[in-house]
């Protein structure tokens, strides 16, 4: 098995140890896994560790650490390291530190801390942080095999509607001795839920994450000790369809990627208290039924569930299983073994529905008042064989009905039989839907809201971001962009979460998933979906349009693969993970060789499939423009984009001190590109580029493809573009909108930005509000055009504007020289008609917060500085008398600061500051 570095942070709640002379409250903490929901099982031997300070005073530094690491927390508590001792190490550095102690073995247990020395004192860490490695090679997975039913029950089909009937497994174990520790180890595919004793374990649903599973397959891992005891114990499992037995099994084979019938691996360790140990694993003794109560599960169709059939007690000991059938010796998927190091998904929030009506046909339709990602639990009464059927819809006709036909030949719509009890609660398993709007049929008596509750479902990862401002249109459009994004977290990044499509698409994330990352701590999604996209390169070197390859759309175009480059960069300079970078570069350079070898004519990449993907239309009525003055040359995005992404290589080459060749190949190619560039697309006359599309001018203004002499030139026109040809509002489609409001702001003209970013007229992302949008449509007039087209939650669109809110407008960047917020530029742009921004990010370092408000004539700041971090902090003016730092004067604060241009540069260390300019 590959071993790969791996980012593991841990969070502990610690207690404070400091020195005599330092009697300030400073902890280490942020010690908790990051990298895993659970840190168990992880499968490399290498992990990196990182903490955070926080502090309640000013300039705190870190100038040295001490990692201890032992094999058992009574070792690690006696200080003695037999794992790893760092011993001092004089750095501040207090991210990604790589283990460096002795070899980590199979499922070997580790429990650790670290000591800080700062400039105030030394902190040590009273808890202690704990992960384990998982099963490290595939021959410990030899003895393990898998098991299923690879066939189809009586009322099972495959069709372009597959239908297939959960399995139920279950296997009985007797456990002759007292149990010390024990540990399991899954791989279900392609959904499972697992149980011991009649108790599920874990919180997680819909797992494991998705994957091609030819390729790879996820295993997860869960401490069990509490839930085994001595004697009998039962092991059960559900498995679901999932991606595996696939939506659409055996409908367009030559598009839709297929794995079979779902199956099962398993293996349980238990250490008993004598020493001794034991391992239960699946085999053909373990019994399966599929006469189940889940009788359907699709993710494009729903969830059927005849509680009449339910089997009290399946999965604990002594139930009467004489009418199960032994497992059967089913083929591996293939695919490799790997620990699963992105979270899970989980219920992460409930959403109450605000109205339910009445519709002359007898149903009912729920409205839940928001465009949400997850299923709907219900309460309900009734007799015995009734049946609830619940169709799902982001919205409704006119005349108040259920609007489906851009759901295409998804049904959505899950199915209850009652089992005839007082009152039954339930919700589906192996299914989600994307829907605002629900249509009730079958229903005994006169529903209340009280009835139904809406779980919303995505990864379990953090929301790190936060972002207000006077502007309500903006404050709305963060809320749609906020409900969007993570709806689309399903294990991977789709697309949208309600059609027969929920495709991980590259190009939706090109720069998306850099906004996406100040709104949440979407790292470890992220990196898994780069392994995705590597998985699915061919071995020339071609990488598809959709990863993992679940559809086979492999269209040799730049913008889309060239999201395995950007994303992988934006983890580098968000998160600090250098990692990814080093372990995708062999196959990032093999893509951009295999382009230019195949697709540059004349030094220029001839090759584009999508364009300006979804440019607002000259109508409100057509989906896509057919005016050609509208539409940018296929070949310019190309070349251009490619040119961006020879940058982003070079950098790479040198961070990771690739061979010089490889710079000279970067450097000698982009020249070459430049200038042909630059001598087929650019006016001289004019200073426009092309056919003078703003993303034409955009694009090489953003690249710096345009000679610097020109620059203003061309931006000048572009401006005159969109102010005059488009009346003040955007005219980019998918590409375009990921460099244009950064454009704008780079070249001075914020106010322009922000008038695109609040406009309530289309196109905009304020008339997607306007018109009572809760999340980002797929098109900027998706209430007008052929609504058959249109997904209501969709993210692509975006472009660069989340990026835009916290770097350019709440003053929260990243310095590129320094990544991973180690040092924080905030610069914010005052010159809007904004008059407060109140905005936050929890990066790796700690909590960042740049709260302005504008009172009359002056400017009062509240900046909030993670401890062992400084910021760059840049004030609109040129006289330094005018600022004060927490009521203290600036020339007679200890600060140390500089003019630059027209504005005035504070060096700020870690802690709290209110700034007044005056």
């Amino acid at each position: 098995m590959k071993k790969f570095l791996l980012h593991i942070t841990f969070i502990i709640i610690s207690l404070i140890s400091i020195s005599a002379k330092a009697q300030n409250k400073i902890s280490v903490t942020n010690l908790q896994c990051e990298m895993l929901s659970n840190p168990e099982g992880i499968d490399v031997v290498k992990p990196r560790l990182s903490w955070q300070i926080k502090s309640d005073v000013n300039d705190v530094k870190q100038t040295s650490y001490q990692i201890l690491v032992a094999s058992t927390l009574e070792n690690l508590n006696a200080n003695k390291a037999d794992l790893w001792d760092s011993g001092k190490v004089a750095s501040n550095e207090s991210v990604n530190i790589v283990y460096n102690g002795k070899r980590l073995g199979d499922r070997q247990n580790a429990f650790w801390k670290v000591i800080v020395f700062t400039n105030k004192g030394e902190i040590k860490s009273v808890e202690n942080a704990h992960f384990s490695l998982g099963i490290l090679t595939y021959a410990d997975w030899k003895s393990t095999r898998w098991i299923g039913y690879e066939k189809l029950s009586k009322d099972d089909s495959i069709s372009q509607y597959s239908k297939l009937s959960a399995r139920y497994l279950r296997k009985e174990i007797d456990l002759k001795k007292q149990v010390k520790s024990a540990k399991v180890y899954i791989m279900g595919m392609g959904l499972y839920e697992l149980y011991i004793n009649g108790n599920k374990i874990g919180d997680q649903v819909l797992a494991p994450v998705p994957t091609d599973y030819t390729k790879n397959v996820k295993y997860n891992v869960f401490d069990v000790t509490s839930q085994l005891k001595e004697g009998k114990n039962m092991l059960g499992t559900i498995l679901g369809n999932g991606r595996f037995f696939a939506m659409r099994q055996d409908y367009k084979p030559y598009k839709i990627k297929s794995f079979g019938f779902p199956k099962m691996a398993l293996q349980l360790f238990v250490e008993y208290t004598d020493g001794t140990s034991e391992v239960i694993r699946t085999d053909d003794t373990w019994k399966l039924t599929t006469d189940g109560p889940i009788l359907s599960n699709n993710e494009y169709d729903g969830e059927e569930y005849d509680a009449r059939k339910e089997m009290k007690g399946w999965n604990t000991t002594n139930f009467d299983d004489k009418n199960w059938v032994n497992a059967r010796y089913v083929q591996e998927p293939g695919g490799f073994y790997e620990a699963q190091t992105s979270p899970n998904m989980k219920i992460m929030g409930e959403v109450k529905p605000i109205s339910i009506k009445a519709t002359p046909k007898g149903t009912y339709i729920l409205d839940m008042g928001q465009n949400m990602v997850g299923w709907l639990q219900i309460k309900v009464k009734g007799k015995a064989g009734g049946r609830i059927t619940m169709k799902f819809a982001e919205s409704l006709k006119v005349d108040g009905s259920m609007y489906i036909e851009n759901l295409r030949d998804a049904k959505t719509t899950d199915v209850y039989t009652l089992k005839g009890e007082n009152q039954e609660i339930w919700e589906p398993r192996f299914i989600f839907h994307g829907f605002r709007f629900v249509e009730i049929s079958g229903l005994s008596g006169t529903p209340t809201l009280a009835d139904f509750t809406g779980k919303v479902v995505y990864d379990d990862i953090k929301t790190t971001g936060t972002f207000e401002s006077s502007d309500k249109t903006m404050n709305q459009i963060f809320k749609n962009a906020y409900w969007g994004i993570r709806g689309n977290y399903k294990g991977m990044p789709i697309d949208c979460p309600q059609r027969n499509e929920r495709q991980p698409w590259l190009g939706d994330r090109t720069t998306g998933a850099y906004g996406e990352s100040f709104l949440f701590d979407n790292q470890t999604l992220y990196a898994k979906w780069l392994d995705d996209i590597k998985n699915a390169q061919t071995q020339d070197g071609g990488i598809p349009d959709v990863a993992p390859a679940f559809w086979r759309y492999y269209g040799d175009n730049v913008t889309w693969p060239g999201t395995y480059i950007t994303v992988a960069d934006m983890l580098y300079h968000q998160f600090d993970d250098k990692a990814v970078i080093e372990k995708h570069y062999p196959s990032m350079k093999k893509w951009m060789v295999y382009m230019e070898e195949n697709y540059m004519e004349n030094d220029l990449i001839a090759k584009d499939k999508y364009g300006d993907w979804c440019v607002p239309p000259e109508s409100l009525e057509l989906i896509h423009s057919l005016d050609p003055s509208r539409k940018t040359d296929g070949e310019l995005i190309s070349s251009a984009f490619y040119y961006y992404l020879l940058q982003k290589m070079k950098t790479f080459a040198q961070l990771i001190h690739a061979d010089a060749k490889d710079i000279q190949y970067y450097d000698s190619l982009s020249e070459k590109i430049k200038t042909a560039f630059n001598a087929k697309f650019f006016n001289k006359e004019k200073n426009i580029y092309a056919n003078n599309t703003v993303t034409a001018n955009v694009l090489p203004l953003a690249f710096g493809l345009v000679p610097n002499n020109l620059q203003q030139q061309v931006f000048e026109n572009m401006v005159r573009e969109i102010e005059v040809t488009h009346k003040g509002h955007i005219s980019t489609g998918v590409i375009g909108t990921q460099f244009l409001m950064r454009t704008l702001s780079t070249f001075g003209r914020t106010d322009l930005a922000y008038q695109l970013a609040s406009n309530k007229t289309y196109p905009s992302w304020g008339y997607m509000a306007a018109n009572g949008a809760t999340t980002i449509w797929e098109l900027w007039n998706g209430n007008t055009a052929d609504p058959k087209m249109n997904s209501q939650n969709h993210v692509m669109l975006l472009g660069d504007l989340m990026v835009w809110y916290y770097e350019n407008i709440a003053g929260i960047k990243s310095n590129p020289e320094t990544p991973g917020f180690k040092q924080i530029i905030m610069k914010p742009a005052f010159d809007t008609k904004l008059t407060y921004v109140n905005a936050s990010y929890e990066s790796v370092h700690g909590l960042i917060k740049s709260n302005w408000k504008k009172v009359k004539k002056a400017l009062e700041w509240n900046i909030s500085i993670p401890a062992n971090t400084t910021a760059l902090v840049y004030l609109p003016t040129t006289d330094s008398k005018n600022i004060t730092v927490n009521k203290t004067k600036l020339e007679k604060a200890s600060i140390a600061f500089k003019a630059e241009g027209n504005q005035q540069v504070l060096t700020l260390e870690s802690g709290d500051y209110i700034l007044k300019l005056n």
